[in-house]
């Protein structure tokens, strides 16, 4: 315990080997004082000193060698550099060789004890272990030196001064492996750092040490009168060696700092904490440090690393509050008012901190702070989207796949099988589901939902696909269809399926403490996975689901000569061909995208209507489903390209130099020849390539067949722009980029109308502004329709929009004034400044 005798003699805490050590060196430093004082002197008869006073003045040079130290930080804690070899030389001629290591002994141990009383406040043991280190130290250079020459009270000679440079080396090789040795047993550290720092940072001053012995030593030998001179030229070669040492430690200090704050851009916050402990252990060589966070749950967690270099995590109470001792620094972090966490330092005891390392640990906690804010705001956003992702693919209530999920992950299945392999749909509608809901409140119904949702997922199969698409209609979507020579046997295996979850369905259960029997009508249709997309299948499951109803029965199969929207398809179709080959039916509406800043044009889409003699004006999603899905997709895309391209070409000729974009079909990009024809349409109408944008959605990615990427690749080769369109709406959006290289994204309408009242509608929307930033690309929001949608897309740093807000879609003779009104508009926004006598 502090204040023991053990505590104050410095045993308890040492390491055995250590105290083994320290015992032999000072063994070694008493017996080479012993010998070297019973080894007889004779002192020259007129000697004005005389023994007692030599002794004296030896132990003061040594002394003073020792006081005017100066020191380094080093891993294992502050190394000092004194001016013991000059001290050595100049006792070499005052003194008889066989005194020095008892007068080292004394006056060393008298100036370390001087020391630890006024500043470094070092243990018993420790003063000890110095003070004979540099006594053994001394009786080893002694020795060297006496085999080389006789230095006491002898003029100074080649031979000589040779003899005191080598012992002047060993008495520096011994006390830096001394020092190293009793480092590395201390703090478990390798010894060749600590000495090689050690010797790096004493090799100008042991220069300059041999350099003043030697002179000083001349001067005695001269007139001692000379010495009066020396004072101000070693205070100013001390203030040298003072300030090529905090130079160096100056420099490597924030180079380190650098490094550890460099380390601190993680992601995470375990990433964060773990560099900033490495970093704090290295930075300030200290022997332990804290890294406590706060988490957002009022939780604090630590992280504790120490001079080993172990890592320990774990849970932890909120920070101590006292205050720490003068070996420690302590800084709160925080960001603006809000608080992060909390930074502990542990120095060495031999070393405290010093107010340049406050300064450091506050500002390497600053860093720490921002970090840990930055990685707590990631994982924020990251959870903000995962929760986002999930809802936008899942039902809410039930957890299941929800109308869009259904969709997608369907047409995906259905692509990843081979053509003529049959595949069965189940749509499923609850029976007087109302009437539960209007009896026993909407709280049973979704009772009744999740009980069914639970019996459905019980009874589904691996490949299977389960989803609810809304209301009490749930869809369920069979790939392992048996392939047998009947063709009557998938349609007859997809009955049976049916009937059995009807049947599993109607057992009785209870909702809201009524006992009831859940009566469902399911719809069957039975298709190969090539001749039909989800949505068809969909189409005719719910007719087939009527049919059941109609009938009065639980199943029913899909009859085809009963769906109206079969013949009525083809004839569209027909009258598509018919519309192509005219000029009046499919007509291009166009709507501006512009800079959120300027208002200036940034791009026009190409949006196609068809004004159909008897049906009346079709919007796209009237007709262009069955077009993707029949062979007149071709000709239908190099007529809406041809088109596009002769607009561009007008407004060209008008001095306008604005993109237009096209809407492309993922089914066009199976076409190689695509991207010959587009460069003949962009030759022939004048075009240059990367005035035309092509727009093409997230399913592209979905697709693994090589011909999409070499079409899409080829078209980025001549110039042309690719743009995403509806991005983050799809499943793989950041897997799509990664794939892909493109030039803009197109927030989709969803998110923008939503991201006003949806946190996640518009951490999305920020997300993806961000993104685009990162990856350099351009992003335009789509469906603005007000000013407070416009004024927060403009703080999200979002660059462009088209909406409503702005313009509507409006026709090709019309876009070239409103393009031009809107290019003057932005210029004279500009104030351009005098070329001369401008301020």
């Amino acid at each position: 315990m502090p204040g023991d005798p053990f505590d104050r003699l410095g045993v308890r805490g040492t390491p055995g080997r250590l105290l083994v050590l320290t015992a032999a060196v000072t063994l070694t430093a008493v017996i080479a004082a012993a010998v070297g004082l019973s080894i007889p002197v004779r002192l020259p008869a007129d000697d004005p000193l005389g023994g007692p006073a030599r002794f004296g003045i030896a132990v003061a040079v040594l002394a003073l060698a020792q006081l005017a130290r100066l020191r380094f930080r080093s891993a294992a804690g502050m190394v000092s550099i004194t001016w013991g070899e000059a001290a050595l030389i100049v006792c070499l001629y005052l003194t008889p060789a066989g005194w020095l290591p008892s007068a080292t002994l004394l006056g060393t141990g008298l100036a370390w004890t001087l020391l630890s009383v006024h500043n470094d406040r070092r243990p018993a043991l420790e003063i000890v272990r110095i003070a004979a280190s540099l006594a053994a130290a001394t009786a080893l250079a002694v020795s060297v030196t006496t085999a080389l020459g006789r230095p006491f009270l002898s003029p100074p000679t080649p031979i000589l001064a040779l003899a005191v440079i080598a012992g002047s080396i060993t008495y520096l090789l011994v006390t830096a492996w001394l020092g190293g040795v009793t480092l590395g047993l201390r703090h478990g550290l390798p010894i060749g750092p600590t000495l090689l720092a050690a010797l790096r940072g004493k090799l100008l001053m042991f220069v300059g040490n041999v350099a003043v012995g030697l002179v000083v030593v001349a001067l005695l030998e001269l007139d001692p009168r000379w010495l009066l001179l020396l004072p101000p030229l070693l205070w100013l070669l001390q203030q040298t060696y003072r300030y090529r040492l905090r130079a160096d430690q100056e420099r490597r200090t924030w180079r380190a700092f650098a490094e550890a704050t460099a380390a601190l851009n993680q992601l995470d916050e375990r990433g964060v904490a773990s560099a900033a402990v490495t970093g704090a252990l290295a930075l300030f060589n200290a022997e332990l440090v804290d890294v406590e966070v706060a988490r957002a749950d009022g939780r604090w967690h630590r992280y504790r690393g120490d001079a080993s270099g172990q890592l320990v995590d774990r849970t932890a109470g909120p920070p101590d509050q006292t205050e720490p001792d003068e070996h420690e620094l302590s800084r709160p972090l925080s960001v603006g008012a809000a608080p992060v966490g909390r930074l502990r330092v542990r120095f060495p005891r031999s070393a405290p901190p010093t107010a340049r390392e406050r300064d450091a640990v506050a500002a390497f906690g600053d860093a720490l702070a921002a970090a840990l804010h930055d990685a707590a705001t990631h994982r924020e956003l990251r959870m903000v989207t995962a929760r986002s992702s999930y809802e936008a693919v899942h039902d809410p209530l039930t957890g299941l796949a929800n109308r869009a999920a259904m969709l997608s992950k369907g047409d995906q299945s259905l692509r990843q099988l081979a053509h003529d392999h049959p595949v069965a749909l189940l749509l499923l509608d609850i029976n007087q589901f109302k009437e539960v809901n209007d009896t026993l409140g909407h709280a049973a119904g979704d009772q009744l939902l999740r009980l069914t949702s639970n019996r459905l997922n019980a009874l589904v199969r691996p490949g299977d696909l389960l989803g609810r698409l809304g209301g009490d209609e749930f869809a369920l979507l069979l790939t392992a269809v048996p392939v047998l020579g009947d063709r009557a046997a998938p349609m007859a295996h997809a009955l049976r399926q049916a009937r059995e979850i009807a049947e599993r369905l109607a057992a009785p259960t209870e909702v809201a403490g009524v006992r009831m029997s859940i009566e469902v009508s399911v719809g069957v249709v039975v298709a190969n996975a090539g001749t039909a997309d989800l949505t068809e299948l969909l189409r005719r499951a719910d007719i087939a689901m009527y049919q059941a109803k109609e009938g009065g029965g639980n199943v029913a199969a899909y009859d085809g000569s009963r769906d109206a929207a079969n013949t009525d398809q083809l004839a569209l179709l027909a009258e598509l061909r018919e519309a192509l080959k005219v000029d009046d039916q499919l007509v291009l509406a166009l709507q501006p995208a512009v800079d959120l800043a300027t208002g200036a044009p940034t791009g026009v889409e190409a949006l196609i209507r068809w004004q159909h003699p008897r049906r009346g004006w079709l919007n796209p999603a009237d007709f262009i489903r069955p077009v993707e899905n029949s062979e007149q997709l071709g000709t239908f895309t190099r007529y809406v390209l041809n088109k596009a391209l002769g607009v561009a070409a007008d407004w060209a000729r008008e001095g306008l130099d604005v993109p237009i974009s096209v809407n492309l079909s993922a089914r066009s990009l199976l076409d190689p020849r695509l991207p010959a024809e587009i460069a003949d349409a962009l030759r022939r109408h004048q075009v240059p390539p990367h005035r035309l944008v092509l727009e093409i959605t997230e399913t592209v990615v979905m697709s693994e067949l090589e011909v999409i990427d070499e079409v899409l690749a080829t078209l980025r080769s001549m110039g042309v722009q690719l743009a995403v369109d509806d991005f983050g709406t799809g499943f793989s959006s950041l897997t799509f980029l990664t794939r892909i290289a493109v030039d803009e994204l197109k927030v989709d309408r969803s998110f923008v109308i939503r991201m006003a009242d949806s946190p996640e509608a518009a951490a999305i929307v920020r997300t993806t502004v961000g993104l685009a930033h990162e990856l350099g690309l351009r992003v335009v929001a789509e469906g603005v329709e007000t000013a407070e949608q416009r004024s927060a897309l403009a703080e999200l740093g979002c660059t462009s929009a088209q909406g409503y807000h702005f313009f509507k879609p409006m026709p090709a003779d019309k876009i070239g004034a409103v393009l031009g009104s809107l290019r003057d508009s932005a210029e004279s926004n500009v104030f351009r400044l005098r070329a001369d006598g401008a301020s």
